[in-house]
């Protein structure tokens, strides 16, 4: 494994070959793959793209819900040159993977939503073709962020139970790239901006695998040098600067260069927005300016491609988000595809970006019974906080420098309520802050539970994040008026208590049909749907501590099946295939003053 996550690009030094395609997959339900030597060749292999979401892309039900090992394989041809280093780079496999160069192992890696990148220099053969075979799991256990298990069936067939409310796609998900480098390169780098009156100062840090001079460039929009520096470590300043807003999302371009005399040995150039976000008086400052935070929790989720990246998807989001007014996103729950974070540089929407640490809980519905499954006390805890902390790095590490990345969400509802879990998450929250040059804000989504008086982890946060279902879970249809009163009382003992901390909403919702009308209103009618909203919106304004309202879900999205969802989650402001339903005009009206 490598230590660099920097995204691939293409110039004089570097290069890359953009593996996706049609590759070869075979299920492996028997285990036999490794006895058989299946990292040498697929027996009986069938074509699938990568990268997909495989589960929608089949008709057969056991193919859909495969639940094991997997194989992928595919060929390139490599040229001669050699005085390179040959990468391997997955933008993510779900959940765990074993790569093999020529039948010989390369690596391997564990979880399921960011990149990782191996060195396989050694192991290609130069001027031929080269084989990579990759063994993948997708099983759920309580040490797999995010948490779950497997049933087995009296066929012996295995399906996925996940401790979450949405489905586990999986597979090569995202793209994959065979990366060139110098044998001398730029790994990774940090940036920290402070604002002086009109100018900015851009501290940096570069990490490369040499002892040559690093040489930093800042470039505007239309390519003039603004700000030159040398050295791994620097400053540049900048004039009048342009900052980076959810109104002006304006880019430049930061260039890091390795040189030698005049020789360039490798050049690394990347966008930068110059910003700084920060918590003052319990509010959230933009720039030094008061913002609140609107908008969404979504899913990495489409019809056919599951969680698969599409430009065309996104760019409808993005548009869709706009046209509501919203300003953020929370990247509910796990770090999405590296593009979503570069349309939202270039698009002014800000995000909240969630560890994939869902399923804390052994019962899916436990907000309904509040059965206490002390999940913190497991043998598996050790284990499971060793991959948190993984995925916390890996996540950091990978988006620590996009300007639309405000805060980061440490998990989502756990059980929060004893001595474990905050010991748990204390060392976690610890090691964020330590991770993230910016020193962002740092929060968790919390379910009803978890409330002012049994919440121990809320001290852990800068900011605090509710789910909240007043009027659908609980005291729901004709009893409405009764959840207002439930959800100000709760209120108020969050006024007590958050030590002037703000407060935002992360989830609230309502599951509704998109074809149901009802008058007088019914739950999944739209008509609810709008009173719903309503009765939040009246509370929200009543309670000056609260900073932010993500309702719950940008769209429908799809999740395990059972009596509990109707062909999935249907509380999306927006269809799946993103048509807008009634409450879109209630949000769009609202946060146009908002």
């Amino acid at each position: 494994m490598t230590t660099t996550m920097l995204y691939p690009c293409v110039n004089a030094c570097r290069n890359y070959l953009l593996l996706d395609g049609l590759w070869q997959m075979q299920f492996d339900p028997k285990n036999c793959g490794m006895e058989e030597h299946w990292e040498n060749g697929l027996p009986d292999s069938f074509s699938i793209p990568v990268p997909s979401s495989f589960a929608d892309l089949f008709t057969e039900k056991e193919k859909r819900d495969y639940c094991g090992d997997f194989w992928y394989e595919t060929k390139f041809w490599l040229d001669d040159d050699q005085t390179k280093d040959v990468l391997l780079r997955f933008g993510s496999i779900t959940h765990r993977a074993d790569v093999y160069i020529n039948g010989v192992k390369a690596g391997s890696h564990e979880g399921g939503f960011t990149p990782f990148v191996l060195n396989i220099t050694d192991l290609v053969k130069y001027g031929e073709r080269n084989r990579i075979s990759i063994r993948v799991n997708n099983e759920l256990n309580e040490t797999s962020i995010p948490c779950g298990t497997v049933k087995t069936l009296s066929d012996g067939r295995k399906i996925a139970a996940p401790y979450f409310d949405f489905f586990n796609y999986s597979g090569i998900q995202r793209s994959v790239h065979l990366v060139r480098v110098p044998k001398e390169s730029i790994l990774d780098y940090d940036t920290v901006i402070t604002l002086n009156n009109d100018d900015a100062d851009i501290s940096y840090r570069v990490k490369t695998n040499g002892e040559h001079e690093v040489i930093a460039y800042l470039f505007d929009r239309k390519g003039n040098k603004v700000s030159e520096c040398t050295g791994k470590e620097g400053i540049l300043h900048v004039q009048n600067a342009r900052l980076w807003s959810t109104e002006d999302p304006y880019l430049y371009s930061i260039v890091f260069r390795i040189v030698n005399d005049d020789q360039e040995i490798d050049k690394y150039p990347a966008k930068l927005g110059i910003r700084t976000f920060e918590i003052k008086d319990g509010r959230f400052l933009l720039n030094n300016k008061e913002i609140y935070l609107k908008g969404y929790g979504k899913h990495e989720d489409f019809e056919v491609i599951g969680r698969t990246f599409n430009y065309s998807v996104a760019k409808r989001d993005f548009e869709l988000m706009k046209w509501s007014n919203a300003n953020c996103f929370r990247t509910s729950h796990y770090p999405y595809a590296e593009e979503w974070y570069q349309m939202a540089d270039e698009e002014g929407i800000l995000i909240i970006d969630e560890v994939p640490a869902v399923g804390m809980m052994r019962s899916l519905m436990n907000f309904a019974d509040a059965k206490d499954t002390h999940f913190f006390t497991a043998p598996t805890v050790p284990e499971l906080q060793k991959n948190h902390k993984a995925a916390l790095e890996e996540m950091i590490t990978r988006d620590k420098n996009h300007p639309s990345v405000i805060a980061f969400s440490i998990y989502n509802e756990p059980e929060t309520y004893y001595q474990e879990a905050y010991d748990y998450f204390k060392p976690l929250f610890d090691y964020a802050r330590e991770l993230d040059p910016q020193k962002r804000p740092l929060t968790g989504a919390v379910e009803l539970h978890s409330n002012p008086n049994t919440c121990l982890c809320y001290k852990l946060c800068d900011f605090v994040s509710l789910n909240r279902y007043y009027g659908w879970y609980l005291l729901g249809g004709s009893e409405l008026n009764e959840a207002e009163k439930a959800f100000r009382k709760e209120m108020e003992g969050w006024k007590q208590i958050l030590d002037g901390r703000p407060l935002i909403f992360t989830e609230f919702g309502g599951d509704t049909y998109a074809s149901e009308h009802k008058l007088p209103s019914v739950m999944w009618s739209q008509e609810y749907q709008n009173e719903y909203y309503e009765m939040y919106f009246r509370v929200m304004d009543d309670f000056d501590f609260i900073k932010g309202e993500l309702v719950w879900n940008f769209a429908d999205f799809q999740t395990t099946e059972g009596i509990m969802r109707v062909n999935g989650n249907k509380k999306g402001i927006f269809t799946r295939n993103r048509q807008p339903k009634d409450a879109a005009f209630l949000l769009k009206s609202r946060w146009n003053h908002k």
